[in-house]
C-alpha cells in the first residue's frame, strides 16, 4: 500500500474542504456590517477568517475564556465587550491556545483576523489585529456566524 498518495489526498482536502457552522440571518448579517459604534461603555469587536485555505478546519474562538464559537471559511462573529479593560482572544492551535491581549476602549470598534496556518500533523490557527479599514473591507464580503458553540472546553 502506497501511503504518499493517502497522505497528500488528506492534505488537499485539509487545504481545500469545506467546514460549515450556524450562520445568524442575511438581516443580522446586513446589520452587523453597518459597523455601528457600539455603547459608550461597550467596545465592538468583530472576528473574522476570509481565507479558504485549511477550509476543513473549524476552529475555537474564545474571549477571556467563553466561547464566542466556531469559525470556517468566509465568516465573522459580531460581539460587544466591556470597554476600559484587556481582552484576551484565543484559537485552538495544533498543540495549543493561541492568544492576543487587545486592550480596548468603549465607543470603539476593534477587528481581529483569524488565520489558519499548516503544521506538521494539523492545521493551526492565529489571531491578529488589524486595523478598521481592513477589518471593515474584509467583513463586507463575509456572512455572520451564531456565536456560542465550540468543540472543546476551556
Amino acid at each position: 500500500m502506497k501511503v504518499f498518495p493517502l497522505v497528500a489526498i488528506a492534505a488537499a482536502f485539509l487545504v481545500t474542504g469545506c467546514a460549515s457552522v450556524n450562520m445568524a440571518s442575511k438581516e443580522e448579517s446586513a446589520k452587523a456590517k453597518q459597523f455601528a459604534a457600539p455603547a459608550t461603555n461597550n467596545a465592538g469587536l468583530y472576528v473574522y477568517r476570509n481565507s479558504s485555505f485549511g477550509g476543513a478546519l473549524k476552529k475555537d474562538i474564545w474571549i477571556d475564556g467563553k466561547c464566542l464559537g466556531e469559525s470556517a471559511p468566509h465568516v465573522f462573529f459580531f460581539t460587544e465587550v466591556e470597554g476600559g479593560k484587556t481582552v484576551k482572544l484565543s484559537t485552538e492551535s495544533e498543540f495549543s491556545p493561541n492568544d492576543l491581549s487587545l486592550t480596548v476602549d468603549g465607543g470603539k470598534n476593534y477587528f481581529v483576523r483569524q488565520y489558519i496556518k499548516m503544521g506538521v500533523f494539523v492545521g493551526g490557527a492565529g489571531v491578529e489585529q488589524v486595523s478598521e479599514q481592513q477589518g471593515m473591507t474584509d467583513i463586507a464580503k463575509l456572512e455572520l456566524a451564531t456565536a456560542g458553540t465550540c468543540s472543546g472546553a476551556r
